[in-house]
């Protein structure tokens, strides 16, 4: 079943109290056509299912994704996939230090014909915004992008303008490369759903994707699998899908341990717990259930997670981002999680 059947299922079924059965085979048809998603993504980026995978969570929990990896890895060519994968509006920002907010959001010019001023909307107002390179603009420019991602619109000249939906930004950057860069602010990295990070690929893969782009680009030829509307739908489902009390609480227990063990100067916010159990339920619609189960927490724990703690590094040229990833996964093992 296309996703478009689904939406016109959903939209047939839709009641304040659906019954357990109807829910479950909506699930399941929503996971097969996500499935299809992700599988048209693979066409282009090979032998990293994971990550494509993430980053259709993320669109369904109407989150953001950072892309971070070393250069040439595919984070740009990722974000036009997804973009050419879903028949919504596609802009792409190239941050540079000279880039202004103006530039992201837009500005109100004088028309002399109509003697009045007009709003240029930016390139923020489409439904995926690739921010390519978001660190080599300065934080003024960044901060641009604070009100766009949290509430879905932006402020300009004393209005407000809503966004589309749905609308996901997916921002690039290198965690290596620091001169000419700025790191983003936690205050910013806690409005990124996920992290997610390529790597290098297998040599079997490798030799795939080289002999594959010998013929053609693959995103050439990819074709929409999904409309905008049908992933608006999906989103609006994820309501439907249940958790239970001792998974929450299992989840609080988790975020409690990131503020008061020692090896954390900062632990996960109120809004990294709701992120995650947002994004628990949108991996289990992926997976075409209609409830989550610990293996949902715990796949989504150091993707949403770790980018927003900060631990204490074990010496001054350790990586960052790889030791939050560690202590995210030592708190998971220390935690009892439910059966």
């Amino acid at each position: 079943m296309s996703l478009d059947a689904s939406f016109s299922k959903l939209d047939a079924s839709a009641s304040p109290t659906p019954s357990s059965c109807d829910s479950s085979a909506l699930a399941r048809d929503f996971g097969a056509d996500l499935t299809a998603l992700v599988d048209n993504l693979e066409r282009v980026i090979l032998g990293k299912r994971e990550a494509l995978k993430l980053c259709v969570v993320a669109l369904l929990a109407e989150g953001h994704i950072l892309l971070e990896d070393v250069p040439g890895t595919g984070k740009t060519t990722l974000a036009k996939a997804l973009a050419r994968s879903v028949d919504v509006n596609f802009k792409r920002i190239q941050f540079t230090s000279d880039l202004l907010p103006s530039d992201v959001v837009g500005v109100s010019t004088h028309s002399a014909s109509r003697e009045r001023f007009e709003f240029q909307a930016g390139p923020i107002f489409a439904n995926i915004v690739l921010a390519d390179e978001l660190n080599r603009s300065s934080p003024r420019t960044q901060s641009a992008l604070l009100e766009s991602m949290n509430e879905g619109r932006v402020s300009v000249d004393g209005q407000t303008r809503e966004l589309p939906r749905p609308f996901l930004v997916v921002a690039t950057q290198n965690p290596i490369e620091f001169e000419g860069t700025y790191p983003l602010p936690e205050s910013q990295l806690d409005r990124f759903l996920v992290r997610v990070r390529l790597g290098y690929p297998t040599e079997s893969i490798e030799r795939d994707l080289m002999r594959s782009r010998m013929i053609q680009d693959p995103l050439d030829n990819l074709q929409a699998v999904a409309s905008g509307e049908c992933i608006a739908q999906a989103s609006e489902f994820l309501r439907r899908v249940r958790i239970e009390d001792e998974l929450l609480d299992y989840a609080i227990a988790v975020l409690n341990a990131t503020r008061q063990e020692s090896e954390f100067l900062l632990g996960a916010s109120p809004r990294a717990g709701l992120a995650w159990s947002r994004a628990a339920q949108a991996l289990a619609l992926v997976e075409g259930r209609d409830y989550c189960v610990p293996d949902d927490f715990k796949a989504m724990a150091v993707p949403v997670l770790a980018h927003r703690v900060v631990p204490i590094a074990p010496s001054p040229d350790h990586r960052a981002d790889l030791a939050s990833d560690t202590a995210v996964l030592e708190v998971l093992g220390r935690v009892p999680c439910p059966v």
